[in-house]
């Protein structure tokens, strides 16, 4: 019973992870990379259809990257998405081939998205700690009910604060690593 609390604690952290990746995936960097367009909509016969599914992204260089539409009439489309997201992007269409280029971030800029990838990063703690906080509920209960005894539960309780502690410090190498990555010119 202890182990399945552990297990289920483990996979509701390991999700905060994936989630908080995700999330520092969106902040952008001064270098191009395609999942900065993951999230963005595009009104594809009258419904939104996620960018990579109507375009190809791909890196042209460093600081740039270019879309290939499938479907031509998509091209303007396309454009008024990336301009209405808050990304700050400005596309240049040259024929069939939409290029972003990515511009050079201020110092400004860089600390706005460091304050945001700290958020980031404190919602994840906050999730992991809430995991932690509810496999330590279900050990109390299994000690009122009997089921365990209390050396097991504390024993318990140990095994998640180590697991709680692991995944803080992953958020926090995780954190660093973004920090360095925007303050890299």
């Amino acid at each position: 019973m202890i182990d399945d609390i552990k297990s289920e604690a483990d996979e509701r952290m390991a999700k905060s992870l994936d989630a908080l990746n995700h999330n520092f995936n969106k902040i952008r960097t001064g270098r191009a990379h395609p999942s900065l367009l993951d999230g963005l909509r595009v009104e594809y016969y009258g419904s939104e259809t996620p960018l990579n599914q109507v375009a190809n992204v791909n890196v042209e260089d460093a600081r740039t990257l270019s879309l290939t539409a499938w479907d031509k009439t998509m091209i303007p489309a396309i454009e008024k998405a990336i301009m209405k997201s808050d990304l700050g992007l400005n596309p240049a269409t040259a024929g069939e081939v939409i290029r972003i280029p990515m511009p050079m971030l201020t110092e400004e800029t860089r600390k706005g998205y460091i304050r945001q990838a700290r958020h980031e990063a404190e919602s994840a703690r906050v999730s992991i700690r809430n995991a932690r906080r509810d496999a330590n509920g279900m050990l109390k209960d299994l000690v009122k009910e009997k089921e365990i005894s209390e050396d097991d539960e504390r024993r318990g309780q140990d095994e998640v604060q180590k697991l709680t502690d692991g995944f803080v410090a992953k958020v926090e190498k995780m954190l660093a690593e973004k920090e360095a990555d925007l303050m890299e010119i």
